[in-house]
């Protein structure tokens, strides 16, 4: 199977990469609905409660106490599958990375053409003015973090009950009706709307990268259970 991926990537001149938390757990980030993951944690609250718009409005300062513990990361570096996606795109085989992560990994390894269904912890705006503050900003705050003109600072992410950002979904749109070749990884594919997404894809390269079953096993040309990290690192 290692193979006849190597082949199609190397036919492929418009591959599009469709990834989920899986990505980034070689990297040292924590999937979120692994048996490990952050939603079989204990908290005050449920984190799926303490993720969503109404819970930030009204309750920020649990929602920053756990946003830093849990979401906020620092001093994390890109593994294999990142930097390999990167280089696809430098050598023109790639022309996206469709994203559910909000990490900003697949920018740190070099990517361009990213696109972050559920936005990015590396930008912060305020409620009121809309003044820019990035995530180390958030960082060297404590509690609430406020902005100069005294207006709630809110991550650019995507919580439960939000909608995603319409540009981003209308280029992640077109990017997959135009892939000859698409590459999930990472992901169970059960979070939507950005699951559905992949229905886009017409093509007859399909491969799923995961180490579980997803809704989509029937569909797709190629499957593989390795580490996504692992199975990178021999792709050309």
């Amino acid at each position: 199977m290692l193979e006849t991926l190597k082949q199609w990537v190397l036919e492929s001149k418009r591959i599009v990469f469709f990834g989920g938390a899986g990505v980034s757990t070689e990297s040292g980030i924590p999937d979120f609905r692994s048996v490990d993951g952050l939603y079989n944690q204990k908290y005050d609250y449920p984190p799926e409660a303490i993720l969503s718009h109404d819970f930030f409005l009204r309750k920020p300062e649990e929602f920053f106490r756990f946003y830093r513990d849990k979401i906020l990361i620092d001093g994390v570096e890109p593994n294999p599958a990142h930097y390999k996606l990167a280089q696809w795109e430098r050598e023109g085989r790639l022309t996206a990375v469709i994203t559910q992560n909000i990490d900003g990994l697949h920018q740190k390894a070099g990517s361009r053409n990213v696109l972050e269904l559920h936005g990015s912890i590396h930008r912060n705006y305020c409620m009121r003015c809309r003044k820019f503050y990035s995530g180390g900003d958030i960082m060297k705050t404590e509690g609430v973090p406020r902005c100069s003109c005294g207006g709630l600072i809110k991550p650019d992410v995507v919580l439960y009950g939000e909608s995603l950002d319409s540009d981003v979904l209308e280029r992640s749109m077109q990017a997959l009706h135009d892939a000859d070749m698409l590459i999930i990884g990472g992901t169970s594919l059960s979070v939507y709307p950005a699951a559905g997404l992949i229905d886009l894809y017409r093509g007859d390269k399909l491969v799923l990268c995961n180490k579980t079953p997803t809704p989509q096993d029937a569909r797709a040309d190629l499957i593989l259970r390795d580490p996504i990290g692992q199975v990178f690192s021999q792709l050309p």
